[in-house]
């Protein structure tokens, strides 16, 4: 199938972007240029998240608010209670840093351009989609840094500034207004060029490097075992198979029709490799990040491949 070939390829880049950093990571001065130059990719992706989003398309999203509401439950309520509630894993199936980074995962935000297009291949409501993933995102600039304030520095044993919140919206948010505001001139531009949808996708392999590149200078794979990460596989996939099923179930007991049961499902249970590996460095900046983020990257990985399959299915269900 032509997703699971693309699918294959881009997980394929990631996996040699984590080997490359493992072997050749950034170091002395290469670390400043790295950190820069993912600073501005970031910045740049969230301004053509901007430039994208259709003002007409959030009008007609807008007026769903059950949906959005049921989403933005599942994202900020229900995933952070799983991840608070697997503290009884810690120590002795996952390490504390491992558990952190459970914890974290279950905070960030939901996916933006994934979410989208699995919805749209399964035949959703895409409108709902476009509104609900982008809200997440915008709203996810003030709710994670919180959450990670509450439960984290509690739960995960982990610490940060508040005032790193100013730090997001500055790297997050303002692109992203800039790029709305700019759309008179900017939208054309943007959608002539359907390749810049590769953009999304270089950002995320820019910031595992980076990510992974700081891990090695932490030792990162000092501090954990095979088993570990087996451990850590797993619990991401529970994760994983416990959401998908109970925003399905959510979805069909609150009444919503099919095309909102599937906007539910991909946009509630997805979590945002691109807006949360940024997060973190700003974040937790100055503490060792390598472990803290394996989790959202392996959590990553298994929903892409799950949410294709699943999507693949609901779209042959039509045909």
């Amino acid at each position: 199938m032509g997703w699971l070939k693309r699918l294959d390829r881009f997980l394929l880049t990631i996996i040699g972007a984590a080997l490359i950093a493992t072997l050749l990571p950034a170091q002395g001065a290469a670390v400043t240029a790295v950190d820069w130059l993912t600073t501005f990719a970031v910045a740049a992706l969230f301004f053509v998240y901007g430039v994208r989003l259709k003002p007409e398309q959030a009008l007609a999203g807008l007026t769903h608010w059950r949906l959005h509401l049921t989403i933005l439950s599942l994202t900020y309520l229900a995933f952070p209670l799983i991840g608070w509630s697997l503290q009884v894993l810690s120590p002795w199936l996952l390490s504390p840093a491992l558990y952190a980074g459970v914890l974290y995962l279950t905070l960030v935000p939901s996916t933006v351009q994934s979410s989208i297009n699995f919805t749209s291949l399964a035949k959703g409501n895409v409108a709902g989609a476009i509104v609900s993933a982008s809200a997440s995102n915008l709203l996810g600039v003030f709710l994670t840094p919180l959450l990670c304030w509450g439960l984290m520095s509690i739960s995960g044993g982990v610490s940060f500034d508040p005032s790193a919140i100013l730090d997001i919206v500055a790297q997050l948010l303002l692109p992203f207004l800039l790029g709305q505001f700019s759309r008179r001139w900017t939208a054309g531009w943007v959608a002539a060029h359907p390749k810049l949808k590769l953009f999304d996708n270089g950002v995320i392999v820019l910031v595992v490097y980076s990510a992974f590149s700081a891990g090695m200078r932490e030792h990162m794979w000092q501090q954990v075992e095979p088993l570990a990460l087996l451990a850590l596989l797993g619990v991401c996939l529970v994760i994983l198979a416990v959401m998908l099923g109970f925003s399905f179930w959510l979805a069909r007991r609150l009444g919503f029709s099919r095309e909102d049961v599937i906007t539910i499902q991909f946009c509630g249970t997805k979590k945002s490799l691109a807006t949360g590996l940024p997060m973190a460095n700003v974040l937790f900046a100055g503490s060792p990040i390598g472990l803290l983020v394996l989790p959202l990257m392996v959590f990553h990985q298994a929903q892409l491949m799950a949410c294709g399959s699943l999507a693949a299915r609901y779209a042959k269900q039509l045909d």
